[in-house]
């Protein structure tokens, strides 16, 4: 924990008695040491409210039969819609620039991370990640799931959640730590974004039900939702100062606006496409419809997930240790004009009046 953030041997800050100075609550009670609280709190219900609506999703597209039909309907009426079909015909490059996308969105993070030197946070950022990666290839392989076989009798492996959409997401979130606070939510909305695409793509071309996408969504949310809890109880986080407004909208709007559209329409078009029969044949605007239905919640997920995590670290900086406290006050005539940004307090600036 920080200086001005540890508490007491018994776990609180001294309570306030008569005759302790203003800055007393100001750096060693509650308005220094409830900071890290409000974050660790805010980011740990935010885990653990994740953790259970993955655990919602699983239950209801994995071990349901109308989840798994939905499923089947969204991944096969990629054939039935003509504009998903036309743009990987006739751009058949695009498998390889998702790998390398993937590829190059790695050695990003990590080289933003080196050259800031910042290792310790990317050496926390990249665990996140392998966590992330670990915990989809875990569900992948030991999740309950009913036996599903293909046509020539051979079992179907599951692809719930998607590993794709895991490591793209997590890049994303974790390029969002690495890089300078002011640049956090451009990072974001670019990540996010791009993460979707990447998760569309797969979809487009068979390789995952949207229900997958939605799943590694929030199991990326859910770790690095954990990392921040940790950072902030091991003091590894300050206040940052509030951001301009347009900065902020510029990052927060498109990813509010692509959030409610997804899930608007994507719910909006969920009743029709969970009437489908229980056997084929099907109707091929039905399938075309719980395509786009399926591609629509995934894209309004991946959106809410990265503005979430805007939501939950607004304001808090990872970017350094805690600034000292360096005290002026009411002889500040003495102690000089503090600079822009720099705490004062009742003292002057001889270092024997020093907080740090």
């Amino acid at each position: 924990m920080a200086s001005y953030d540890r508490l007491r041997a018994r776990g609180t800050p001294r309570p306030l008695e008569t005759g302790d100075t203003w800055w007393y609550a100001a750096v060693a009670g509650e308005a220094a040491g409830s900071f890290s609280t409000r974050v660790r709190t805010r980011t740990r219900r935010a885990c653990l409210g994740t953790v259970l609506l993955l655990t919602v999703v699983y239950a209801g597209l994995v071990l349901t039969a109308t989840g798994r039909r939905w499923g089947d309907a969204a991944l096969t009426g990629r054939r039935a819609d003509t504009a998903a079909v036309t743009l990987l015909r006739e751009h058949p490059s695009l498998a390889g620039l998702t790998t390398l996308s993937l590829v190059l969105g790695c050695a990003l993070l990590l080289a933003v991370g080196l050259l800031r030197k910042r290792y310790g946070l990317t050496g926390c950022v990249a665990s996140a990640l392998v966590t992330s990666l670990a915990l989809t290839g875990l569900l992948q392989r030991y999740a309950p799931r009913p036996r599903v076989l293909d046509t020539g009798g051979a079992l179907v492996q599951s692809g719930f959640p998607s590993v794709q959409t895991t490591l793209a997401l997590g890049t994303a979130f974790g390029l969002a730590l690495v890089v300078p606070y002011r640049h956090r939510g451009l990072a974001v909305l670019a990540g996010t974004l791009w993460a979707g695409a990447v998760g569309a793509y797969t979809v487009a071309t068979g390789g995952h039900r949207p229900g997958d996408l939605m799943a590694a969504a929030l199991v990326v949310l859910a770790v690095f939702c954990g990392l921040a809890t940790l950072l902030a109880r091991k003091g590894k986080i300050r206040p940052a100062p509030r951001a301009p407004l347009p900065r902020v909208l510029l990052a927060a709007v498109p990813l509010a606006a692509v959030a409610a559209v997804g899930l608007g329409a994507g719910f909006w078009l969920l009743g029709d496409t969970l009437a489908l029969p229980a056997t084929a044949p099907y109707d091929p605007a039905e399938l075309r419809l719980a395509h786009r239905c399926g591609q629509a919640l995934a894209a309004g997920v991946t959106a809410a997930a990265g503005l979430l995590l805007l939501a939950l670290l607004r304001r808090v900086d990872v970017d350094g240790a805690p600034a000292p406290y360096r005290l002026g006050g009411p002889f500040v005539e003495a102690a000089g004009a503090p600079h822009d940004g720099e705490l004062v307090g009742p003292f002057t600036e001889d270092r024997d009046h020093e907080i740090s």
